[in-house]
């Protein structure tokens, strides 16, 4: 299967690896681009859909198990992991941010004690 740009026959497998290309530049330039108070509203969609790459890659692991392939398996297991690391430090940064914009709260003033003894 080929298909054609301009005339000349490219690949499927460099088709895909130059949209590959390009969506790691527009990730880097949006991700880069966000101001700080979108942080942790876009962190808590980012964790979402990381929870939904988790549930497809525990259904290959187990598809992997029950006479699968054991690649399926091992790249389960693999995206479990990743997925498992990116949501649970998703959660660390986003309480992290949500603790800043808490208000401190302040001791008391102590009472001066020379100021009483007249």
């Amino acid at each position: 299967m080929l298909i054609m740009a301009g005339g000349v026959a490219v690949s499927p497998f460099i088709f895909q690896l130059a949209i590959f290309v390009m969506a790691i530049f527009v990730g880097y330039y949006v991700v880069w681009s966000v101001t700080p108070a979108l942080h942790t509203p876009l962190m808590a969609v980012t964790n979402a859909i990381s929870s939904v790459i988790i549930v497809g890659a525990l259904i290959a692991v187990a598809a992997g198990t029950k006479g699968g392939s054991g690649l399926s398996t091992w790249t389960g297991a693999l995206a479990v992991a990743l997925c498992a690391v990116n949501i649970f430090g998703g959660f660390l940064v986003t309480q992290r941010m949500l603790a800043m914009y808490k208000k401190k709260e302040r001791p008391a003033p102590k009472a001066d004690v020379k100021a009483g003894a007249k």
